[in-house]
């Protein structure tokens, strides 16, 4: 199929791109921007006028509960994705089953090849069951399709497999994507340490919980060489630490969530369990740490951390409901409110969630092809965005199956129209 995308402002911050132009695709490729190729036929003409043309949306943390599907199902999340521009999206190991075995990660890039709708790649599990015990067979998970590997948000216990793990990774140039948790501060703890847990009478999750898994990652990466990838930094201290480990010259990159780039502990309320996020919310002052860090490059990305739960899992007390949120189709608005409000220039924002990524991604794994810009070439993974418009978010206007999130009752800037991977329209706003 050939398609003509004409007058729409084009934001590609991988080369540079900011300025009216038309976007020509063919057999799923960018043909040609500006001007049509030679003999170009166009099969459908899509009219960007007063809308950015944006690379595909680059989400490094989705976890699609495939395949619990009171939950959320494969095809669910995937439409919601598309919903709000997302072409490309990590899956971390956390499944049921466990990405542990070749089989289940073929038969999960299976289900996703049968949808053709979102470019997923899955995260293997560094241990089986991530139990944290025993090494996972790293190298046929790869050859099954993983791009990296993971804990999940389980941290492993024994510092000992802990090394051996990154020992294994550094022989064969894996990347571990782990998050920063040490698993004896935050046991049993639901909101951040400080004085708006104890008046809530909630037990908390200290910072230091983070600092300290991040002296032990750093120390032991210093040992062996291992590249790391950081997801979900919450703290200011722990964004400290990473910005002196990047002055070092330490092979680690890092995200965050976009639920932590806006909220903070007190938004929690009177116990609305919405906000039940893991890592939790955190002070304004670690909020800040996190908008200062996502614009001077110490933070590579924004993720939706897209975890759907029920009803059931939220219609508990605050301590025992479940940790999680639905993001997908609010990540790229998420991250234009911080634009906005943070008076950051467009390119710097949408390459946070686009080329930044994507370079986390394609260095993660030789398998992941271009992504997150719209050089001529690469496959066409775009979207269309009306920058004018604004959207409320509720219930009812999620496509995800799971409609909890804190941003229940927000106006968020922007709102996507249509979305293309590889060359085909997938998804478009409902007239």
């Amino acid at each position: 199929m050939n398609l003509h995308i004409r007058n729409g402002r084009l934001i590609d911050p991988a080369n540079g791109i900011d300025r009216v132009a038309d976007v020509f695709v063919s057999h799923g490729k960018i043909a040609a921007l500006d001007v049509a190729p030679v003999g170009f036929m166009a099969d459908r003409i899509l009219d960007a006028t007063d809308r950015l043309v944006l690379p595909g949306i680059v989400d490094l943390a989705a976890r699609l509960r495939t395949p619990v599907e009171d939950r959320a199902t494969l095809e669910s999340e995937m439409r919601a994705a598309l919903a709000g521009g997302i072409t490309t999206l990590v899956l971390p190991p956390d499944t049921d089953p466990t990405l542990d075995e070749p089989g289940l990660v073929e038969m999960l890039k299976h289900r996703a090849r049968q949808l053709d709708l979102v470019n997923l790649y899955p995260l293997g599990a560094m241990t089986i069951g991530l139990q944290g015990e025993v090494i996972t067979e790293m190298a046929e998970l790869t050859e099954a399709g993983c791009v990296a590997f993971s804990q999940a948000d389980t941290p492993v216990l024994d510092t000992t497999v802990l090394l051996r793990v990154m020992q294994y990774a550094r022989t064969f140039d894996y990347v571990l994507w782990l998050r920063a948790t040490d698993p004896w501060l935050s046991r049993g703890g639901v909101a951040a340490s400080g004085a708006y847990a104890s008046r809530l009478g909630l037990a908390g999750i200290p910072a230091q919980t983070e600092t300290i898994a991040l002296h032990t990652l750093f120390e032991l990466q210093r040992a062996c060489g291992v590249r790391l990838h950081l997801c979900r930094l919450s703290t200011a201290a722990g964004i400290a630490l990473v910005r002196a480990a990047k002055r070092e010259g330490l092979p680690v990159t890092c995200d965050v969530s976009a639920n932590h780039v806006h909220l903070t502990d007190v938004d929690i309320g009177y116990y609305d369990t919405n906000f039940r996020l893991d890592p939790p919310l955190r002070g304004q002052r670690d909020r800040d740490a996190i908008r200062a860090g996502l614009a001077d490059g110490t933070i590579d990305a924004v993720c939706s951390d897209h975890t759907p739960v029920s009803d059931d899992g939220k219609n508990l007390p605050f301590a025992e409901a479940e940790p999680g949120a639905t993001g997908l189709e609010l990540l790229l608005s998420l991250t234009l409110k911080w634009a906005q409000d943070a008076r950051v220039p467009l390119l710097d924002a949408i390459a946070r969630v686009t080329c930044d990524p994507a370079r986390i991604l394609m260095c993660s794994s030789p398998a992941v092809p271009p992504c997150g810009q719209l050089g001529v070439g690469v496959d066409a993974d775009l979207c269309l965005l009306d920058p004018h418009a604004s959207r409320q978010v509720t219930r009812q206007s999620l496509l995800s199956q799971s409609q909890h999130t804190p941003f229940l009752g927000f106006d968020l800037p922007g709102r996507v129209t249509t979305t293309v991977v590889r060359g085909r329209v997938v998804w478009e706003l409902p007239a």
